[in-house]
Formats: structure tokens, C-alpha cells, sequence
């Protein structure tokens, strides 16, 4: 596939590959924690989580619909792999549920089931890298000690799928420092693309490597490919452009999922977009670049030139991935360490407010989201988007 806004692109082939399932897979009750509000509008409470309190009423709400719809065997989305289900379970620790909970428990069981012999955690080669990496950066949010040996093999396995030389692209040239697809991973070992390699980044950072390491800072090298910036990027695409927002791949000659843009002179620009500008920002934070390093500056102009929370910028105001895109602004802008910024109106903008306000402006009265506005990229699922919109609010504070 080469249109994409974030993993679930596979993922949504896969679904509709495996059509025999539910939109709503895993929605049997499974509440053995209860987030408790007073009155009939939660998000005017302080709820209780397990006797621990959360801030924020309307992550409340969301983590409540989560723990309503657990499926039996413990997952959530089974039918993606493990994923979904770790991501429901980092949102829940984060917000204070212990890992001893039952359905913490349970969750982690059918994780569990998924460790493959390779050290990979996914099922039936689907989504090697995502899978992997979503339950990587989630084992690190959990006990250590019980899950050090996992750890490990995790991170060896996920390097092992990192596009390097003498391995070959998919015209049987062996990658080197200056190809496309150098340092990059897919969703196997196939072409890779930013948001997998975003992905691959913040596992091995969340599960504890330096920024100093060589895994990542190949990646890095992927990454700074996919910038439009010709000051710092050789790729043929970036010649003459200094806009720095992100396309979604390197590899091929450059790959956007938005498009491109026609030229006076008759020659067309691939278009960067937010999903993939916010997700290279947070990988180059976490691979080691400051906010004085010419990428980082780079990146923060072009936010500063397409400030939006209505849509994901870059698209034609596109709502596709709208979810997704939230969740990589809040991790990046979250990673970056700062609390305001102003865009090129002179508008300045405290992001942490102003991306909670939005959720819970968009929130519905079951504690979910949802992607009202696309079918595409599994977000009309909302068990995916709660998940993205309460991890999103941590990442926020709340």
C-alpha cells in the first residue's frame, strides 16, 4: 500500500480483509474497575479510578467506556493483533489502574499469548512492527522486573526488521547510508515509512535505550529523509524546498499520502501534512535533536504556518486519520517540553488547553470517540480512537 496516514492503513486492508468480524469486536462487559462520577454530566466531576484519582473527568469517562467494552478473552480489536489491546492497557496504568487488576490481568494474558519465538508480539506476520512496538513501549509502563526478559527481546527482534545494508530494496539494490530507504522500518520487512519508523522510535526510547543508540539513530537518518528541507535532507524530492513538514516515506522517490502539489513551472511538489510533520518532530526529539538543531526549527515553521485541531493540515482539511493525528501532536508537542506557540498570525496557542478542549468538545455520551466524518483507517472503530484520544489527554496532563 502506498497511501497512508497512520498503521492502521494495513490494518484497515486487514479488517476488511477479515469482514466476517464485528466493527464492534470485543464488546462484551468486562468492569471490574469502575470510574465512579456524582452527577449526571461526568465531566463536570473528579472521578476515582480504583481508588486512585484522575484529573480529568472526560479521560474518566473514556477509560470507563474501555473497561465496558473488554472482550472476554481480555483484548480489545483482537482481530488487529495486540496492539489495541496494549494500548487500552497503557492508558489504564498511566491513569493510575494497578497492574493487578483483573482486567489489566486479563489483558496482559492474551498479550502474552501473542509473544512469538522471534520476540515479536503479533499474529500471523500481520503488522510485525506495530504490534511489536505498541506492546514494547506499553510492557515499559509496567513491572521491570517481570517483564525485563520480554524487553529485550522485543528491542532485538524490531531491530532486526530495521532497513540497513546488505539488505536489499525492493529492486534488489543493497541499501546504503544514502538510499531512501535506509534505517527506516515497515510493517515487516518490506518498504518502510515514517509512521512505522515513529513507531520503532518511541518503543526502544519508552523501553529504556539512549537516543546514543545506533538503532536509532539509523532511524533518525530515515526519518530526516522523509523532512522537506533541502538544507539538511539529499533526497531528490527535497530539492529546493525549505517548507520543513514531512512526507510519509522516503523510500521510491517519496511517497505522501496527501498528495502533491502542482508548480507554475510545471513540476508538482510531494505535500507534507500533520500526522507525519508531528510524528517526525517527536522522533527527532527522541532520537537526540534539540529545539536548536536546523530539523527541529524546521519542523516547528511549518506548525507555526498550518496551526489547526479541526483537521489534519496539509490534507485539503481532510478529516481521515483525524485521531491519529492528535495523538502524534500531542506526543510530539509533549516530548518537546514546551507549553505554548505561536503561529505565524502571531496567535499564541497553549496546546495542552486547546487539544483538551477539542476532545472533549468531541467526546460522546458513552465516554467514546469516534471518527464520525471517515470510514477509512479504522476509525470509525472506537475502541481504536478512545484509546488514541485517552492517551492523548495524558500526554496533555490530564
Amino acid at each position: 500500500m502506498t497511501k497512508h496516514l497512520s498503521f492502521v492503513a494495513v490494518a484497515g486492508a486487514l479488517f476488511l480483509a477479515m469482514a466476517g468480524f464485528s466493527r464492534h469486536a470485543g464488546a462484551a462487559m468486562s468492569a471490574s474497575v469502575t470510574i465512579r462520577t456524582t452527577a449526571a454530566t461526568p465531566a463536570t466531576q473528579v472521578p476515582l479510578v480504583a481508588g486512585v484519582k484522575v484529573k480529568s473527568a472526560v479521560l474518566a469517562h473514556g477509560l470507563n467506556y474501555l473497561l465496558k467494552t473488554q472482550g472476554k478473552n481480555g483484548s480489545w480489536m483482537s482481530f488487529a493483533g495486540p496492539a489495541v489491546t496494549a494500548l487500552a492497557v497503557k492508558a489504564l496504568v498511566q491513569a493510575g489502574v494497578p497492574a493487578s487488576n483483573p482486567a489489566i490481568v486479563k489483558a496482559m494474558k492474551f498479550i502474552e499469548a501473542t509473544h512469538q519465538p522471534d520476540g515479536g508480539f503479533y499474529v500471523g506476520n500481520a503488522l510485525q512492527n506495530y504490534n511489536t512496538c505498541i506492546v514494547l513501549s506499553t510492557l515499559a509502563v509496567l513491572s521491570r522486573k517481570q517483564y525485563q526478559k520480554q524487553i529485550t527481546e522485543a528491542q532485538k527482534y524490531l531491530i532486526s526488521l530495521q532497513r540497513v545494508g546488505p539488505m536489499k530494496n525492493n529492486k534488489g539494490q543493497i541499501i546504503t547510508p544514502k538510499s531512501g530507504w535506509y534505517g527506516g522500518v515497515g510493517y515487516g520487512t518490506g518498504r518502510p515509512d515514517l509512521s512505522n519508523t515513529s513507531f520503532f522510535i518511541s518503543a526502544l526510547h519508552d523501553s529504556g535505550l539512549p537516543a546514543s543508540n545506533p538503532a536509532i539513530q539509523r532511524a533518525l537518518v530515515f526519518v530526516s529523509h522523509c523532512q522537506e528541507d533541502s538544507e539538511t535532507n539529499p533526497m531528490p524530492f527535497a530539492r529546493g524546498l525549505h517548507n520543513g513538514g514531512f512526507i510519509y516515506s522516503a523510500a521510491e522517490g517519496g511517497i505522501s499520502s496527501a498528495g502533491d502539489r502542482d508548480q507554475v513551472n510545471g513540476t508538482s511538489i510531494l505535500s507534507a501534512y500533520g500526522s507525519m510533520t508531528y510524528a517526525g518532530l517527536k522522533s527527532m526529539v527522541y532520537a537526540g535533536l534539540t529545539k536548536k538543531s536546523r530539523r527541529v526549527k524546521a519542523a516547528i515553521e511549518w506548525i507555526r504556518g498550518h496551526w489547526s485541531l479541526s483537521y489534519n493540515p496539509g490534507t485539503g482539511e481532510s478529516k481521515e486519520g483525524l485521531f491519529y493525528y492528535y495523538l502524534m501532536f500531542g506526543k510530539a508537542f509533549h516530548a518537546l517540553g514546551i507549553k505554548t506557540i505561536t503561529d505565524v498570525n502571531g496567535i499564541k496557542h497553549n496546546w495542552r488547553r486547546e487539544l483538551t478542549a477539542k476532545l472533549a468538545s468531541l467526546q460522546r455520551k458513552d465516554g467514546s470517540w469516534k471518527n464520525i466524518w471517515s470510514t477509512r483507517w479504522l476509525e470509525f472503530n472506537p475502541q481504536l480512537v478512545t484509546c488514541y484520544a485517552c492517551l492523548d489527554l495524558e500526554a496533555a496532563g490530564q
